[in-house]
C-alpha cells in the first residue's frame, strides 16, 4: 500500500514537470529583439509582446524591473544607463490557467578597451639578425574578454591572433606574446596589435577595433655581396662599385693598391687590368668580393696592329 502511494507521488511530480515544461517552451511571448548587445553605460529597450489572453505580465530584472501589468499586449524593458556587467533579465506572463511561463533575454554588456600597447621583453635598442626576440602586446580593461581577438602585424601582414576562453564579464586585462627571428629584410618594419571585439551581428558593425602604436624595428646585419666575383671591362664609363648593404654601415678597404682606399667606387679607367679585392666591414662581420679588370678588345687589337706596323717597317728599312 505504502509502494503504491510513492507511486502515485512520482507520477504526479513527474506530470507536474512535464507540464512545466511544455509550457516553458511553448511560452506565448516574443522578444524583440531577442538578444541585445549594449555597450557599458548605453541605453537599451527591448519589445515583450503576446497575443494571447492573460492575468498579468511583466519584466524581472536586476536593473529596469517592470512592474507586472493586466490588459496589455505588449510592454517595454528600458534601461537609459545600463551599468551592470552580469545582468539577467527575462519577461513573464501568467495564463488565464493560473500558469506562468518566461522567455529569458541575453543580454551583453562591453567596453573596448583603455589602452593597447606593444613592447620587448628583456631587450632594448637594436635587434641582431637571426637572434630570437619577445614581442609583447598588453590590452587594458576591456570586456567580456570571451569575444577578444587579439591580433600580431608587420606592416600589413597578419602574424598570428589568440582568443580567450574566460567566461568573466567584467574588464579585464590581458597580456600576448609573440616570438621573432627578424632578418635583414625586417630592418625598418612595422610591428604592431590589435584588439578587436567581436560581437556577434547584434554588436556594432563593422567590430569594434583598438590598436597598439607601431613598433619599429631596427635589425644589424652583416655585410653580404649578392655575387663574389665580378668582371669588368676596362674602360672610362665603367666603374668597380663594392657598395653593399649592411647595418651598421660597413667600411671598405680595397688590397692590391698602391695607396690606401676607403670608397666604396672605383673608376676601372684608372686601373690596370687583372684582380682587385674589396672587403666590407661592420660590427657584425666582413664579406669579400673580387673584381677582374681586363683590357678592352679594341686596345689590344690596336697595339697588335701596331707592332706589326713597327716590324713589317723595320724589316723593309733592313731589306
Amino acid at each position: 500500500m505504502l509502494q503504491l502511494l510513492f507511486g502515485f507521488v512520482f507520477l504526479a511530480a513527474v506530470s507536474q514537470l512535464v507540464s512545466l515544461t511544455g509550457a516553458q517552451s511553448e511560452c506565448p511571448l516574443q522578444l524583440d529583439p531577442q538578444r541585445v548587445v549594449v555597450r557599458y553605460g548605453g541605453s537599451v529597450a527591448v519589445n515583450c509582446n503576446t497575443s494571447v489572453l492573460h492575468k498579468g505580465m511583466g519584466w524581472e530584472a536586476s536593473e529596469g524591473r517592470v512592474s507586472m501589468t493586466k490588459n496589455q499586449s505588449l510592454i517595454t524593458w528600458r534601461v537609459s544607463n545600463l551599468r551592470e556587467w552580469d545582468i539577467t533579465t527575462h519577461c513573464f506572463i501568467n495564463s488565464n490557467n493560473s500558469t506562468q511561463c518566461q522567455v529569458d533575454l541575453p543580454v551583453t554588456v562591453y567596453k573596448t578597451p583603455d589602452s593597447v600597447f606593444i613592447s620587448t621583453v628583456y631587450h632594448r635598442g637594436p635587434m641582431t639578425e637571426g637572434q630570437q626576440y619577445e614581442l609583447q602586446c598588453d590590452v587594458h580593461n576591456v570586456a567580456p574578454v570571451q569575444y577578444l581577438t587579439v591580433k600580431w602585424y608587420k606592416g600589413q601582414t597578419l602574424l598570428n591572433q589568440t582568443n580567450f576562453d574566460d567566461t568573466i564579464k567584467t574588464p579585464v586585462n590581458k597580456t600576448v606574446t609573440l616570438l621573432i627571428r627578424p632578418d635583414r629584410a625586417d630592418d625598418g618594419a612595422e610591428y604592431w596589435c590589435e584588439a578587436e571585439l567581436d560581437l556577434g551581428a547584434e554588436g556594432p558593425q563593422p567590430h569594434p577595433t583598438n590598436s597598439a602604436k607601431p613598433l619599429n624595428v631596427e635589425v644589424y646585419y652583416k655585410p653580404k655581396h649578392s655575387n663574389s666575383t665580378e668582371t669588368i671591362i676596362q674602360d672610362d664609363k665603367v666603374m668597380l662599385d663594392c657598395t653593399v648593404k649592411a647595418n651598421p654601415a660597413p667600411t671598405y678597404t680595397w688590397d692590391h693598391l698602391k695607396e690606401k682606399i676607403s670608397s666604396s667606387v672605383l673608376k676601372s679607367s684608372e686601373l690596370s687590368p687583372g684582380k682587385y679585392t674589396c672587403t666590407a666591414t661592420n660590427t657584425l662581420g666582413r664579406d669579400s668580393k673580387v673584381f677582374i679588370v681586363k683590357s678592352t678588345g679594341y686596345r689590344s687589337t690596336f697595339w697588335t696592329v701596331l707592332i706589326f706596323f713597327h716590324l713589317l717597317v723595320t724589316l723593309i728599312i733592313v731589306i
